[in-house]
């Protein structure tokens, strides 16, 4: 095992996110998630109870969530494109995604950090909804289920995550204490074959569910060259929270000149690098995205310290 594999392991094991931590964006996702399933259990139980139609429920209720087959649809509803990927409607089916959504992204944000997970997640869900619209635009109509009139559920945006970490993290092992363990890949090969099974009579799902993961794919391609996706939806977002805190005062100083560095009674160009947890994940996060290749020999020169140590 390398330098990288070795720091990688460390990384996970210790850069640990919990639920209740501020701002822990896997925590959001679930949050969402329950939310909009508790709303629309809560309106097709008080359907049940005034004894209205499942169609009623779904023609009233339902199709403001659900993504559209058809573009024209589409362009009444435009929300949707974001509100199908967080409305699983089947208790077995959102405890499903859920759980995966948790074995999959713990640790993909303790390899990223906390700012990847979310742009991942959406980008899935976006893919998903492109490819579901030309899909079933593609297919005849007769050759269609009834069901898959609409996409709903938040299985290709859960794809995307996973394969996302794969291949970030392909070392990764769960249930070590079974044998040495079982690599990230092979369950991850494991959930992908469940979850097309059980759409496989609704290919224009299955087809959207392939494209969630294929997003992963190319988010982490692109990472590895040097261009991160993520960046644009962390600028928006710092933005707009910027909005309601006018008085927030920028840092002259930046995190690599206070963090990193002790300069003290020195002149600034004889800079002696610190060996900190946070230095290492800063590398670690650079071996993710461009590879070990990458790294300049002060950064190799820190592993290779803190290996020491």
């Amino acid at each position: 095992m390398g330098e990288s594999d070795r720091y990688q392991e460390y990384k996970i094991k210790k850069q640990r996110y919990t639920l209740g931590q501020p701002g822990n964006a896997l925590m959001w996702l679930f949050v969402f998630n329950v939310i909009f399933f508790l709303i629309l259990q809560t309106i097709k139980v008080s359907f049940a109870v005034y004894e209205q139609s499942p169609n009623l429920y779904y023609t009233k209720i339902l199709q403001w969530f659900q993504l559209p087959a058809d573009a024209a649809k589409l362009a009444e509803r435009p929300w949707t494109i974001l509100s199908y990927m967080f409305s699983d409607t089947g208790l077995l089916r959102a405890l499903s995604n859920m759980l995966w959504l948790w074995a999959f992204g713990s640790i993909l944000q303790n390899v990223t950090g906390n700012k990847k997970i979310i742009p991942i997640y959406l980008y899935g869900g976006f893919a998903g909804a492109l490819f579901f619209i030309v899909a079933s635009s593609v297919m005849p109509a007769a050759s269609q289920p009834a069901e898959a009139a609409g996409l709903i559920g938040a299985n290709a945006a859960v794809m995307s995550v996973a394969v996302a970490v794969t291949m970030l993290a392909p070392r990764y092992r769960f249930f070590r204490m079974l044998g040495g363990g079982i690599p990230i890949w092979i369950l991850t090969i494991f959930y992908i074959a469940i979850d097309l099974a059980g759409v496989a009579k609704f290919p224009a799902h299955a087809i959207a569910h392939v494209a969630g993961a294929a997003a992963g794919f190319l988010f982490v391609l692109l990472l590895r060259r040097g261009k991160d996706g993520s960046l644009w939806m962390n600028k928006l977002y710092s933005w707009f929270i910027d909005l309601f805190n006018p008085n927030k005062k920028k840092n002259k100083y930046s995190a690599k000149e206070k963090v990193f560095y002790n300069t003290g009674n020195r002149s600034p160009y004889n800079k002696t690098s610190n060996i900190t947890e946070q230095r290492i994940d800063e590398i670690l996060d650079k071996i993710n995205q461009k590879g070990y290749h990458f790294l300049t020999e002060e950064e190799k020169d820190i592993l290779k310290k803190a290996s020491e140590e």
